[in-house]
């Protein structure tokens, strides 16, 4: 994980390993743009404008923990809206913005990128925006990180058991 602090924006990257499946077999979990609440703790994502996983359409996502929950007495439903900006299969990578929320997230950009290395597939989620309030650099940097490494395990488990069950029997 790797943060900074530049500017007006802050800046972020959290990475997850997907061991044991290359690059190519883990691009198409991401590349589902809105199936994202397969893999990432985010109980509900679903398409709410456009063709899902063409550039212009939104995704509604909502239900998941923030660092700031903690800090308010009252319960609520935390959303945010997001539009694909652009996919790219050959590079295994796409963007993403955030266009509304109640999370306090303004001009948010994120990237999100699939390459091989020495385990296996790598997923890669960079993200910048401005100042949130009631959140610090930390907080985000932390939602990442570990959203990200549960996304990592549930694809490694579900790829591995879709090879278990297409490997030939003797």
């Amino acid at each position: 994980m790797m943060e900074e602090a530049t500017g007006r924006k802050w800046k972020g990257k959290a990475k997850t390993k997907v061991r044991g499946h290359r690059a190519e077999k883990v691009w198409p979990l991401i590349a589902d743009f809105c199936g994202l609440s397969k893999w990432f703790p985010t109980p509900t994502c679903i398409p709410v404008e456009g063709v899902s996983g063409q550039p212009g359409c939104v995704r509604y996502c909502a239900g998941f923990k923030a660092p700031v929950d903690n800090q308010n007495d009252k319960q609520r439903v935390n959303w945010t809206k997001q539009k694909l900006q652009s996919i790219d299969p050959t590079n295994m990578t796409l963007s993403y913005i955030i266009t509304e929320s109640n999370v306090g997230f303004f001009s948010y950009v994120a990237t999100w990128r699939v390459r091989d290395c020495e385990e296996g597939g790598e997923v890669e989620w960079e993200y910048e925006v401005e100042p949130a309030q009631g959140w610090t650099l930390q907080m985000l940097d932390s939602f990442a990180n570990s959203g990200i490494q549960v996304m990592g395990k549930r694809m490694e488990a579900d790829l591995t058991a879709m090879d278990q069950a297409l490997k030939p029997s003797n």
